[in-house]
């Protein structure tokens, strides 16, 4: 099993470390706001741990829980100590409306993350189209991954797995801008049509 840092402390944080902790990985959470953090790590138990935030991250996975609008922040402020790790970016870049994207045009919130990441920090989109409290619920969904690291890519499809995910690959980390819209179809989805956050997508092979 892998040690898994997750930088965060609100739902999509809990989900993940939550599930982490059940599939015996060791769980450390940081967060901009100490309390937090060591609440959270009470709640997933197992041993979970609380580090230091800024300070380089215990785990060979680094899980970025917070939102894109503090995304770049954040990273500011671990700096090199990313080095060497395995980002997982699970941010959707909307508006605090949750109505439009927030990038710039021909971009993708992975790849603006990806500028301000040492070069031996592959990133990997991967749980931004599902939502927390569906994800903690623990059951057999389908999570994409876009990566242009084939290692990371791996490493992370097994993590996935070892949570009991469905991973699917997607191609290229520039596909990040398609899971993205994605993310923002379902958030309107949920808005709108379907009437409910209740809900999964589900890929279907016949």
């Amino acid at each position: 099993m892998s040690t898994i840092s997750i930088i965060g402390s609100g739902g999509m944080a809990a989900a993940i470390g939550g599930l982490a902790a059940k599939a015996a990985h060791t769980v450390e959470v940081t967060s901009r706001n100490p309390a937090k953090a060591r609440a959270l790590a009470e709640q997933i138990g197992a041993g979970a741990t609380t580090g230091t935030y800024g300070a380089a991250p215990a785990g060979d996975i680094v899980i970025l829980a917070v939102p894109y609008a503090s995304a770049a922040a954040v990273i500011a402020d671990y700096g090199k100590s990313l080095d060497g790790k395995v980002i997982i970016d699970i941010t959707n870049p909307v508006a605090t409306d949750l109505s439009v994207p927030v990038i710039p045009h021909g971009s993708c919130g992975a790849q603006e993350i990806v500028k301000g990441l040492p070069a031996g920090a592959p990133v990997a989109k991967a749980f931004n189209t599902i939502f927390g409290h569906v994800l903690a619920k623990s059951g057999r969904l389908d999570a994409f991954i876009a990566a242009d690291d084939t290692k990371a890519k791996a490493r992370v499809s097994t993590f996935l797995e070892s949570l009991g995910l469905c991973p699917f690959d997607v191609g290229g980390l520039h596909m990040a801008q398609t899971l993205e819209a994605l993310g923002l179809m379902m958030i309107s989805l949920a808005r709108n049509g379907a009437g409910t956050w209740d809900f999964a997508l589900r890929i279907d092979l016949g």
